[in-house]
């Protein structure tokens, strides 16, 4: 996930930065399930139901295209694709997107050129107007329409750099999309650093493991999550988490979890 320098450093910073569940999120009780929702986006289904959803985005690399591909397809899973405009125009790309439609896994929008909508240090300030977010969105949503990729079928839209604010939200619902984001407290969306970041950088290993830990200390594990991965990294990133997710699948089906699309996962409608 390539980074607009003069923000690197705070990007840095919000890896390992997340916002408490109960400040943001609607209250929910075990007769009133509910999606959960923050700044207008949804984040995370049903807590009492042992079900995942797998969400993976990509801007610039798909190193991990065809070993994700592979790993899905054993295990009968269907997963979510999240890619920007620029990732659907790559030549090398098309081939594995198609075959990902052809698979039956939801395909969907990550934006056009991967804008920042906000800033990193004050998320309700906005760094663009709503023209230039609408204009780019559409136009990510023309380059989906080459590979026979409906808007009103790929409804659900992962903003990129997986950060937003209400207005965001709002913006997006007025295009009749509805704005995901991954769930957050494992790390899982880190697997894009690399070890010349330093601290900030986290492997493979330490995700994979950071993942069950979450699932064996909280009361309603993974239920309902959506667990972001992303389909390619920086080549200086060479412990790739993609390797582990054959081993991760297997271990929360052990655990008896139960993958399943966005469109399965969020049939409830928010409250």
């Amino acid at each position: 996930m390539k980074q607009p320098l003069h923000l690197s450093l705070i990007l840095l910073l919000a890896i390992n930065w997340e916002i408490p569940y109960a400040s943001v999120m609607l209250s929910q009780t075990h007769d009133t399930p509910r999606l959960e929702m923050q700044f207008g986006g949804i984040v995370r289904a049903d807590r009492h139901k042992k079900e995942i959803s797998l969400a993976f985005t990509g801007h610039e690399f798909a190193d991990g295209a065809e070993i994700i591909r592979a790993t899905l397809k054993r295990h009968n899973i269907k997963a979510n694709f999240f890619f920007t405009g620029d990732f659907y125009r790559t030549k090398n790309f098309a081939p594995f997107i198609r075959a990902l439609k052809n698979d039956g896994h939801y395909l969907g929008a990550h934006s056009n050129k991967h804008l920042l909508y906000a800033a990193w240090e004050q998320r309700d300030s906005l760094l663009v107007t709503k023209e230039q977010f609408q204009s780019d969105l559409l136009a990510n949503y023309e380059e989906m329409r080459k590979f026979g990729i409906a808007k009103n079928s790929a409804q659900y839209f992962m903003p990129p750099y997986e950060w937003y604010n209400d207005s965001i939200s709002t913006w997006s619902r007025e295009l009749g999309l509805t704005l995901v984001n991954f769930t957050s407290g494992t790390h899982s969306n880190a697997d894009w650093t690399y070890p010349e970041l330093g601290k900030q950088y986290v492997s493979g290993d330490t995700i994979y493991n950071r993942i069950l830990r979450y699932e064996e200390t909280h009361s309603d594990g993974l239920n309902g999550f959506l667990l972001l991965m992303h389909i390619g990294t920086d080549p200086r990133r060479t412990d790739k988490l993609y390797d582990h997710l054959d081993n991760l699948i297997r271990e929360l089906q052990r655990r008896g979890y139960h993958f399943k699309k966005l469109d399965q996962l969020l049939s409830q409608k928010p409250q």
